[in-house]
């Protein structure tokens, strides 16, 4: 999933906790923005690289999508144990552990000499970056208070957001002017300032009382989603039997049973808290989540891959098509926010994701024979106002289905979904990523078909199941 669009609840995760004063408050926002940013860039740059690796590295559908999903499946499984695991051994300890690991996954990526050192190399990314994304928020939770805490959060979002848009711009010239691989050293000067700024001037040290980490519940749920993953990317790639694609589906599911057997034993000490799903609009609202950002996360992958590989478009040509956007997003979601501080969230999550899904029957115009500014560009242009429309309102109204206790859990837990919702819709359009010609053309607009479909689903999710103050 394009990280230029920020999943839903990242904001909420530093929210209640009790903040102290430090003694450089802008060097440690700018050392929690460097080390997300890298977060950020690689889950939308590599989107526009997807066609230049696929002539590295001549694979089958189901590789070629691994190389995305290979890097959401541990950024969603372990988003929130990440988050635990910093209240426990320390955030400044955690965060310098993620950005090394990230930075030698980086490296990885870059001198990869098969398809499957780079599948390797991005798991380790999507680690690192399940480690250092809750702790930049839990830091600028602690190192804020008051006012100073929501300015801080603001800078680190808005910044984030910049980053994650113009990284597919940056990075198709990149790949343009030196090759694929360029893209991940370019984390290289990132990531050497965050360590340097979070070794300097970041300090914190371990809870007095941790909660025991739940790697039971880790181990489960990232076991299950990577056979859901992989059966279906075999499912939807036509390799192999058909009963073993489905059967490889069937073991994750009852994984992901246990995890829920799982915590529902461990009670509070789990990672996932089953008390949360007692809230019918926390319920809904994920449903929603997940529907919404999946099909958003399917349609920037095979965008970009549409643009270059059936339009001819260069990278950096393709990195600019993406970029209305997010600059859209950006620019009319705080005066979206404000409507809905106004009539309530139902009313705007229940237009915003029908909007979205009129820009996806828009994309179905998308061609070989097309114009940008008549075919492409509408359909993006709407689909940016309905998201506009949905995700401040969706922030707000998950941190407000849970009691204060369990806000921070119940946005890690969204942030967790919404990335799901991409590895999943990853999966299930593997086929596309290796189409050419007509079948490419065809095949794009069946899917933009599916993620209209979606959309709408979330939409009715917000209808239905929100009350109309909420």
């Amino acid at each position: 999933m394009n990280e230029a669009v920020l999943a839903p609840c990242d904001r909420g995760i530093a929210d209640g906790k009790a903040g102290a004063a430090v003694a450089h408050p802008r060097l440690v926002l700018a050392t929690t923005i460097l080390a997300s940013s890298l977060a950020f860039v690689d889950g939308s740059v590599v989107n526009v690289g997807l066609p230049a690796i696929a002539r590295s590295f001549p694979a089958d559908a189901g590789s070629l999508s691994w190389v995305v999903a290979a890097y959401l499946l541990p950024l969603s499984a372990l988003l929130l144990i990440g988050g635990a695991a910093g209240d426990r051994y320390g955030h400044r300890r955690l965060l310098l552990l993620g950005i090394g690991l990230f930075l030698a996954a980086s490296l990885l990526c870059a001198a990869a000499p098969g398809l499957y050192w780079l599948l390797a190399g991005r798991i380790l990314q999507g680690v690192g970056a399940a480690m250092l994304m809750p702790t930049s928020l839990a830091i600028l939770g602690t190192s804020f208070s008051g006012a100073a805490r929501g300015r801080a959060i603001g800078i680190w979002a808005a910044i984030g957001a910049a980053a994650g848009a113009i990284g597919p711009l940056i990075g198709g010239w990149l790949i343009d002017l030196a090759g694929w691989r360029a893209i991940f050293l370019l984390n290289l000067p990132i990531g050497a300032a965050a360590m340097w700024l979070g070794a300097r001037y970041v300090t914190d040290r371990p809870s007095a009382n941790p909660a025991p980490l739940d790697w039971p519940g880790a181990c489960l749920v990232t076991a299950g989603l990577a056979a859901l993953t992989w059966g279906l990317t075999l499912a939807s790639s036509q390799q192999g039997a058909p009963a073993a694609a489905w059967s490889i589906v069937a073991v994750g599911a009852v994984l992901l049973a246990l995890f829920l057997r799982c915590e529902q034993r461990r009670g509070a000490q789990a990672m996932m808290p089953l008390s949360l799903f007692s809230s019918r609009a926390f319920v809904g609202l994920n449903i929603l989540t997940f529907l919404l950002y999946g099909a958003l996360g399917g349609m920037l992958v095979l965008l970009p891959y549409l643009l270059i590989e059936l339009k001819g478009y260069s990278a950096t040509q393709a990195g600019a098509a993406l970029l209305p956007m997010p600059l859209l997003i950006a620019l009319t979601a705080p005066t979206m926010g404000k409507l809905a501080a106004s009539f309530g969230a139902r009313l705007p999550l229940t237009i915003g994701p029908a909007v979205v899904a009129v820009g996806f029957l828009l994309a179905m115009r998308i061609g070989a024979a097309d114009n940008y500014w008549t075919a492409t560009l509408p359909a993006m242009l709407t689909i940016s106002l309905g998201m506009a429309g949905a995700v401040a309102p969706l922030t707000s109204a998950v941190l407000g289905a849970v009691d204060a206790r369990h806000t921070g859990m119940a946005s890690g837990f969204n942030s967790a979904v919404a990335r799901t919702g991409g590895l999943i819709a990853t999966a299930m359009s593997s086929a596309i990523l290796v189409a050419h010609a007509q079948q490419l053309q065809s095949s794009f607009h069946v899917a933009m078909a599916v993620c209209a479909a979606s959309a709408a689903a979330a939409s009715a999710c917000a209808f239905l199941w929100l009350a109309p103050k909420d």
